[in-house]
């Protein structure tokens, strides 16, 4: 079978699944499965694929029909413009959560040092993009699950990120030192909403979804907590549900442990962070 002939049909089986973007999945999986540039299956569309390499492909289709993501497939997800290893063991990193990064690097001062927690880091992406990125900073990764802190040190290696730590922590139960900056993208999904979303976001890590019966359960924590942990002046970003600006920073402002409360949007126009000061 050639390149154009797999991919022609597999385009039609996703579209008769009616599976979301077909042709870019199905293009992004047979770049994936013959290792090979986009552009190399354009140049050699005529191409014959081995059967080896069909049966892989065919596998991943079916796996696409059945819900299972792109990006737990192909083991990959772009971030930050870093590769990162994913699987079903890790929220995919989004970009939205870009918005958050991005923030936080744009509060920093290349002059100072920085110590940083990264709170429920899953792949990694948050804290390795920040300590790729900010100079003379030190980074502390935390999940409560081993396997993504096995994925995040993983990332770390790959990406040769050295100024990295990571500690198996529920939340800041191991955490035994103060920090400049403290970030997180916690589960916010509120529970009765999970069973409701898109089938492959439901085929990520329930324990990276669920935020509770009102989606709130991680921010309480995190706010009633950071402040302890956060040197004075530190500040602490938060990314949130689309829906969720009024209630976070509710509970930041009802606290008395924070100033300087302010949101941003993402590139959908959707309310995407959180930011306060320590006080």
């Amino acid at each position: 079978m050639k390149i154009e002939e797999a991919l022609q049909n597999a385009i039609k089986e996703l579209k008769n699944n009616k599976i979301s973007a077909p042709i870019v999945k199905a293009r992004m999986l047979l770049v994936n499965t013959l290792n090979v540039t986009k552009e190399y299956l354009v140049i050699n569309s005529k191409e014959e694929v081995n059967e080896e390499a069909i049966k892989k492909f065919t596998e991943g289709i079916n796996k696409l029909i059945k819900g299972c993501p792109l990006q737990y497939i192909t083991n990959h997800q772009e971030f930050m413009k870093l590769d990162f290893y994913v699987d079903e063991s890790v929220l995919i990193p989004r970009a939205d959560t870009e918005i958050l990064v991005e923030e936080v690097i744009s509060s920093c001062d290349n002059e100072k040092e920085y110590k940083i927690l990264d709170l429920c880091t899953g792949s990694g992406a948050i804290g390795i993009s920040l300590a790729r990125y900010i100079q003379n900073s030190h980074v502390t990764c935390t999940d409560i699950s081993i396997k993504a802190l096995e994925i995040a040190k993983k990332n770390a290696k790959a990406n040769n990120t050295e100024n990295i730590e990571f500690i198996e922590s529920d939340m800041f139960e191991n955490i035994k030192e103060s920090f400049d900056i403290i970030v997180s993208n916690p589960p916010y999904i509120v529970k009765d909403v999970i069973a409701t979303l898109d089938k492959e976001v439901q085929n990520e890590p329930y324990i990276a979804l669920d935020g509770g019966e009102d989606g709130l359960d991680f921010y309480k924590t995190i706010v009633n907590n950071a402040y302890v942990y956060l040197q004075k002046g530190g500040k602490l970003f938060l990314e949130i549900g689309y829906d969720q600006k009024e209630q976070v920073m509710k509970l930041l402002e009802t606290s008395k442990k924070y100033k300087d409360i302010y949101s941003k949007k993402d590139l959908y126009e959707n309310d995407r962070i959180v930011v306060a000061t320590k006080i």
